[in-house]
C-alpha cells in the first residue's frame, strides 16, 4: 500500500481504487478464503479505499458438467487509460523457473517489482530441499495434477508439464544460496529501450 502511495505524495486528497479479478467457486473454497482474507485487509486500512471492480469467487465461476472453472483466468491494465481487459501471457517475466521453484517451496507470495526503480528484484531466496522430489518425478500426470494442485479440474493444459520442470529445477538446486544467487545478491533485472527485461548489476 504504502508503495502505491508513494507515487500521490504531492496530492492532498483522492482515493485508492482497488479491482479484485480471480478465483472461483473451488471445491475447497480456497477462492473463498483468500478473497475474504483480502477484503478483511483492505478493511482494516486507514486510508480512503473504493472497490470498484469485484468479479471473484462465484462471480467469476461457471458450471460444465458439474465441475467448476474461472471465467476469467488473468487480465491486463492499460496504465494510460485504465481500461481492464482479459489477457493470457505467453512471457511470463526473468527466473521463471526459479520464482515457481520457490513458490513450490512453500515460499509466501511477495511483490518482487519495485514502482519507484522500475525494476524486478528476484531473491535472494533460500529453501530445503524438496521432499521425496525423486518421487514425484516418477508420478504420472493425474498424480501430479491431484495432488500438486489446489483445483485439478481447472488448471490450463500446461500445468503438469510446468511442475516437472520446477520439480526437475528443485533437484538440481535443492539448497539456492550462493549459486543462484553470487554474494547472496538479488537478481536485478529493468526494462531497456525495447520493452525487454535486461539483467542488471546491483550498482545501476
Amino acid at each position: 500500500m504504502s508503495a502505491i502511495k508513494s507515487f500521490s505524495d504531492h496530492t492532498e486528497c483522492g482515493r485508492l481504487e482497488v479491482h479484485l479479478v480471480g478465483g472461483f467457486s473451488d471445491d475447497r473454497q480456497l477462492s473463498q478464503k483468500l478473497t475474504h482474507q483480502l477484503l478483511s485487509e483492505f478493511d482494516k486500512q486507514d486510508d480512503d479505499i473504493h472497490l470498484v471492480t469485484l468479479c471473484v469467487t462465484e462471480l467469476n465461476d461457471r458450471e460444465e458438467n458439474e465441475n467448476h472453472f474461472p471465467i476469467i483466468y488473468g487480465i491486463a491494465v492499460n496504465i494510460k487509460t485504465a481500461e481492464i481487459y482479459r489477457a493470457s501471457f505467453q512471457d511470463h517475466g526473468p527466473e521463471e523457473q526459479l520464482r515457481a521453484a520457490r513458490a513450490l517451496a512453500g515460499g509466501p507470495m511477495i511483490s518482487i517489482y519495485d514502482a519507484k526503480t522500475e525494476q524486478l528484484r528476484i531473491g535472494p531466496y533460500s529453501w530445503t530441499p524438496f521432499p521425496h522430489v525423486d518421487f514425484w518425478l516418477q508420478q504420472d500426470d493425474k498424480q501430479i495434477l491431484e495432488n500438486l494442485s489446489t483445483s485439478p479440474l481447472a488448471e490450463p493444459p500446461h500445468f503438469v508439464e510446468h511442475i516437472r520442470s520446477t520439480l526437475m529445477f528443485l533437484k538440481r538446486f535443492p539448497s539456492p544460496a550462493n549459486i543462484l544467487f553470487p554474494g547472496n545478491k538479488a537478481l536485478l533485472y529493468k526494462k531497456n529501450e525495447d520493452g525487454l527485461w535486461e539483467k542488471i548489476s546491483p550498482g545501476n
